[in-house]
């Protein structure tokens, strides 16, 4: 059955986890991503998170995540005759991709004003951290810096140990989401107007944007956020962590009929009654004694055992769980999240990786391709673009691929 984008190419110039991320969300639904490569080193991410044989093979796991049903080609972007490669490739693309540090796209000759010379109707993505124009434009960004910048790491942590980062590339994901999501809106919108467009997508905004709420109680309540450890922003002691027999419990337990349901399971049914929980406000009031009465009977049983009964009852919770222990759990078979790729090149085991993060019963994302090898389709996609056998000969004999 045809995919959503199965006649969009991408021409894709990123490196890293963000613009990756967001190429290979329309690859799993049907994109035919070129990946453009530097040559001899590749992606920076084939190193990283790597050792062992990932490291030799330049194919980390990091890499891997975020690389699936893509072809590969390798390209000297500084190489006169880079220009004309370029524009063969981007002349028949759909999208054109790229998250160089602002300002050096154009100095190579390929922003987007160029390209757009080429192929008017291009969807033309620029990934960086902090946009293309404005006081930071052109600074380089990582993931844990821009939680630092927009407030993210100054909402997490413990008051006594100071403010931590998040536990993972949070930023650079969402980015990546966010990428993904312009690029499929453009394309929409040139199958309306024929028209293509830039997009400038920010690190920043896309981090901003998930401290909605927080950044929201702020601009119209003036309520700053600060470091609350495990406890909800809620405010609630019923939707915070506790420690029990083994392991640990999470609560989501916020309407009144749940608490009730967490009182009765928890066996203290008269606590929903009690002035002091009663009310949404009242247990607001009372979080320390609320909380002091729920550490002392989570302590009496297991983490494993709380959690069904919570569920049966209706009192929304969970096990914190390891990603070893997330990510064999039932319900992850059941909704396909993770891919079963082919070998890479190099390598001699099948890979599993994250796909995308939903279903449908008519064009269900999913991939062929295993994360490509450096270079592994420069000669195909050469082929692809006209170039003969002995063309692509003295391509590599200048080292332009």
């Amino acid at each position: 059955m045809t995919k959503a984008f199965e006649n969009i190419r991408v021409a894709d110039f990123s490196q890293v986890l963000a613009g990756p991320f967001a190429t290979q969300q329309l690859a799993l639904l049907g994109a035919e991503v070129i990946k453009v490569e530097v040559r001899g080193t590749g992606d920076q991410a084939r190193g990283m998170l790597a050792d062992g044989e990932f490291l030799e093979k330049r194919m980390g796991p990091l890499f891997m995540s975020v690389n699936a049903g893509k072809r590969s080609m390798t390209l000297d972007l500084k190489h006169e005759r880079a220009k004309e490669i370029v524009h063969r490739l981007v002349k028949d693309s759909d999208v054109f991709i790229q998250n160089f540090k602002a300002g050096v796209v154009d100095r190579l000759g390929f922003g987007y004003e160029a390209i757009k010379a080429i192929n008017p109707s291009i969807v033309y993505c620029s990934i960086s951290g902090y946009g293309q124009e404005g006081p930071k434009a052109g600074a380089a960004a990582y993931d844990s810096a821009i939680q630092a910048a927009t407030g993210m790491t100054s909402t997490t942590g413990f008051p006594e140990n100071g403010p931590t980062r998040i536990g993972f590339t949070v930023v650079d994901m969402t980015t990546g989401i966010t990428a993904a999501f312009a690029i499929a809106s453009a394309l929409h919108r040139r199958q309306v107007t024929g028209e293509g467009q830039f997009l400038d997508v920010a690190m920043v905004d896309s981090a901003l944007t998930q401290l909605g709420p927080l950044v929201s109680n702020y601009l119209n309540a003036g309520t700053a956020p600060g470091l609350n450890g495990n406890s909800s922003i809620t405010g609630l002691a019923s939707a915070e962590q506790f420690k029990t027999k083994e392991g640990y419990v999470l609560l989501a337990v916020l309407l009144d009929n749940q608490v009730k349901a967490l009182f009765e399971v928890l066996g203290r049914p008269e606590l929903a009654t009690d002035p002091r929980y009663a009310t949404d406000a009242a247990r607001k009031e009372n979080y320390d004694s609320l909380r002091a009465e729920l550490d002392q009977l989570f302590l009496t049983d297991t983490a494993a055992n709380w959690v069904p009964k919570l569920a049966a009852a209706g009192a929304p919770a969970s096990e914190i769980l390891t990603v070893p222990q997330a990510v064999v759990q039932p319900q992850m078979a059941h909704r396909n999240v993770l891919l079963d790729l082919p070998p890479p090149q190099g390598l001699k085991e099948r890979v599993r990786t994250v796909g995308a993060g939903f279903q449908s019963p008519v064009d269900t994302p999913g991939a062929d391709l295993p994360p490509p090898g450096i270079g592994e389709h420069t000669d195909e996609v050469l082929a692809q673009l006209g170039y003969d056998a002995d063309a692509i000969a003295a391509l590599r004999a200048e080292n332009v691929v």
